[in-house]
């Protein structure tokens, strides 16, 4: 079971209840927590930066008089917490989470998305000739951008 990561989002469940509380800085600590354990991308962390505070006419004028007794975003953001918490405790860490190496994020950016496809493809293959299949797709890259991608993967 992934005790660190629960770990830490209980942390971010207790934020919730601080006086000091910053919605904002909340979110994007609880974002980068989500990503680092799903991966960029997922619904879970769209759900989180979607949390705001809603300022319209009808929901001020419902907040006057009496006032309520609960925060509807905080309620909110611990039920999201609460459940990817109960989702790792059943089925632990996602195994297919891996992240793109930097060098192949940065050759992406010299390709085609179809050469793109390819070069992914021949990498996750079990073929044998994959050295020539990379360098015939790498070889398309004009001289001055293949240089400066190998400057970016060496700094990266």
């Amino acid at each position: 079971m992934p005790e660190k990561e629960i770990s830490l989002l209980r942390d971010q469940i207790d934020k919730l209840g601080e006086k000091n509380f910053d919605l904002d800085a909340w979110k994007n600590y609880t974002m980068i927590l989500i990503e680092r354990i799903f991966g960029e991308g997922n619904t879970r962390v769209k759900m989180v930066r979607d949390l705001h505070y809603d300022y319209s006419s009808w929901n001020l004028r419902d907040a006057t008089g009496i006032g309520k007794a609960f925060d509807p975003v905080k309620i909110q953001a611990r039920e999201i917490l609460q459940a990817i918490i109960a989702e790792l405790e059943v089925l632990g860490t996602p195994e297919g989470k891996t992240e793109k190496p930097m060098a192949l994020k940065l050759v992406a950016e010299e390709l085609t998305g179809k050469q793109m496809r390819e070069l992914e493809a021949i990498l996750q293959s079990d073929q044998e000739s994959k050295e020539e299949k990379i360098n015939k797709i790498i070889s398309t890259i004009e001289k001055e951008n293949l240089v400066s991608l190998i400057v970016r993967i060496l700094l990266a």
